[in-house]
């Protein structure tokens, strides 16, 4: 037997492992089963190669539990190693920056993945045991070995009665982590991090019905006929998908098996996806994963991290930020690269070139597969595209090479259902919708109820309409704005229509100067100011006597702050504000100035702007119940 102390530079390594670590002890089953994962595929490897002379077979990793002896075993069939190789690979660990660890990472070790960063994978065990115990035989011919240590620097190694090749790890688990003995919580750990470990993973046993037995049909003393029931049989019970729908090659996959896949990943989530993008490359990086579109809300909160990131089929999280683009991070799915560490600090994602690199490469092959969709299918795309379109103009709003590369495919719907890309709406609309500044006018309504008056008065000029009803759409008509010449964005609502796209031939008044200068005074009597801005427009007869609008600025600017961005206007606080045009060349509005008595001119204003507020949805509780008893008064 050899004794022996762990060669490290501080004493208190173990402490130092429970103490940082502790947030994240569960990871301490990861990492055993990578390091079981990785010496079974080495195996494999070397028997490939005619290094190692012996049947590879068909290993499995085993975790049991005992918990009369409170211990949990974790087993594999890999390379093993000898006893010169356990002094060499467990007793000398490369930790010679303990000391500099303890200055730079005592406020932040929580967070920095100090196992990851110091190769401790092994040693993450005792967080959760008092003691563990190795007992290893080497592929080669060589004795077995069994090495043990009770969480001190001590450890003790002697020869072990082992004959089958492979590794046992044996933790005996402490008092205060008694439910890492519990099934559900060791089969929840599995499921979480090693669902997709390339090695198949046996937990415990299960019945099923023996597919080679067949029930036999009984007939009974009536005449009745019944099966009898169905054989069963113990088998192992394989907790993990070792060949997962990423690892396989699209011309090998199809739809439904896409589908399957996508049911495996979320078994809660009964929506099928609209369509899936398969990530593979291998350099300057190496990356696989496959990335499904789900149909969206408009909720943008409630939809983020639903893509789970794997290091060679081992769950790393699901929270991937810096590594997908954020606008992306909406979508779910599967990514797996060997180029990211098992702990993944935000400070080492936002350091590292590799992973910069990783996200533009998705971003490409998102805007492709888009691209490509449109192209083979365009009616099946505009089909889908309420269901996208938050992801797509989330994208164009954060990241310059997606919003260049949207142009082929971003969709502006009209009322009328009719889709066109930017560049079949500027053909389409710039003879009519440019104005006399040589601006081209496009206009948008965001609720085709509420604005269906506007809507169908901009209709009637022969101008389209488009429909923008995102969460950020205020956002985005700005940025379009800011990258397309002499071309503005403007609501129905936010003005009258020959306000909004103004001609060189304007209609003139009814009304003579004196007239309109004692109409207005005699509205802002009556109308609350606070509430209103009044303006005298001369527009077409048939036109609405009263139209409220609102200032398209200012509501974009508050609408921009509610999704987040705008708050430097101020605009977010201030009290919702409107416009009332007033149509001077109405008949209503001249018989309004030319009655006699003021109480009759102020019931028709009053009801005037109350129709106007009810075609807006602005007219609600106590001020609907007077219009509606006033209406009635007039029909009397």
């Amino acid at each position: 037997m050899t004794k022996g102390s762990i060669n490290v530079s501080v004493e208190n390594i173990f402490p130092l492992i429970k103490k940082f670590l502790y947030s994240d002890h569960e990871i301490f089953l990861r990492e055993l089963i990578s390091n079981a994962t990785d010496a079974t595929l080495k195996l494999k490897h070397l028997t490939n190669i005619g290094e190692a002379k012996v049947e590879y077979g068909n290993p499995q990793i085993e975790v049991k539990i005992d918990k009369d002896t409170k211990k949990l075993h974790v087993i594999d069939q890999g390379l093993g190693m000898t006893a010169e190789e356990v002094e060499k690979y467990i007793n000398q660990v490369a930790f010679s920056g303990a000391e500099e660890f303890l200055d730079k990472y005592k406020d932040s070790a929580k967070d920095s993945g100090i196992i990851g960063h110091f190769g401790l994978g092994f040693y993450s065990a005792f967080m959760v045991a008092k003691k563990v115990e190795i007992i290893t035989k080497s592929y080669k011919d060589e004795p077995a070995a069994h090495w043990i240590c009770d969480g001190s620097p001590e450890f003790t190694i002697e020869p072990h009665d082992k004959t089958e090749r492979g590794t046992e790890i044996i933790l005996h688990i402490a008092d205060d982590e008694k439910e890492f003995l519990e099934e559900g919580r060791i089969r929840e750990l599995l499921t979480k991090y090693n669902k997709f470990m390339p090695v198949p993973i046996k937990f415990g046993t299960k019945e099923i019905n023996d597919p080679e037995h067949e029930p036999k049909t009984i007939t009974d003393k009536d005449g009745k006929e019944t099966k009898e029931p169905y054989r069963k049989i113990t088998v192992d019970d394989i907790v993990n998908n070792p060949n997962p729908a990423w690892t396989k090659q699209p011309a090998d996959l199809k739809d439904e098996d896409y589908n399957n896949f996508y049911r495996e990943l979320y078994p809660m989530q009964f929506e099928e996806p609209l369509f899936n993008i398969h990530l593979n490359v291998d350099y300057p990086f190496n990356l696989t994963g496959i990335l499904y579109f789900p149909k969206m809300t408009n909720d943008l909160n409630i939809q983020k991290d639903r893509i789970q990131l794997y290091q060679n089929q081992v769950f790393v999280t699901d929270n991937v930020e810096g590594i997908v683009p954020e606008f992306l991070t909406m979508l779910r799915g599967v990514i797996d690269s060997p180029d990211i560490p098992l702990n993944v600090s935000r400070s080492y994602l936002q350091a590292d070139g590799a992973v910069k690199k990783i996200s533009s490469y998705i971003t490409r092959k998102v805007a492709d597969k888009l691209k490509s969709l449109f192209n083979n299918n365009r009616e099946d795309f505009e089909a889908k595209w309420n269901d996208i379109k938050v992801v797509i103009e989330y994208g164009m709003l954060s990241e310059e090479k997606f919003f260049e590369k949207a142009e082929a495919f971003a969709l502006y719907p009209t009322v009328d259902g009719k889709y066109y890309t930017y560049e079949e709406l500027y053909n389409k609309i710039k003879a009519n919708q440019t104005d006399k500044d040589d601006k081209l006018v496009i206009l948008y309504a965001a609720d085709k109820d509420a604005q269906h008056s506007y809507i169908e008065a901009a209709k009637a000029k022969g101008y389209e309409v488009l429909l923008l009803d995102s969460p950020i759409v205020s956002h985005l008509i700005q940025k379009l704005e800011t990258t397309k010449e002499k071309v503005s964005f403007a609501r129905v609502d936010g003005d009258h229509i020959d306000n909004l796209i103004k001609k060189e031939d304007t209609t003139i008044s009814k009304l003579d100067d004196d007239q309109k200068k004692s109409l207005d005074e005699l509205l802002k009597e009556v109308i609350p100011s606070e509430k209103f801005m009044v303006q005298l427009e001369a527009m077409d007869s048939e036109a609405s006597p009263f139209i409220i609008t609102q200032p398209e600025f200012m509501r974009r600017m508050k609408e921009m702050q509610a999704t987040g961005g705008g708050g430097m206007f101020g605009m977010g606080n201030m009290p919702e504000m409107y416009n009332l045009v007033v149509n001077t060349n109405h008949e209503l509005v001249s018989e309004i100035l030319n009655t006699k008595t003021r109480k009759k001119q102020e019931r028709l204003i009053n009801q005037s702007l109350d129709l106007a507020r009810l075609s807006q949805g602005l007219l609600k509780g106590e001020e609907l119940t007077n219009f509606i008893k006033r209406s009635y008064d007039m029909i009397k």
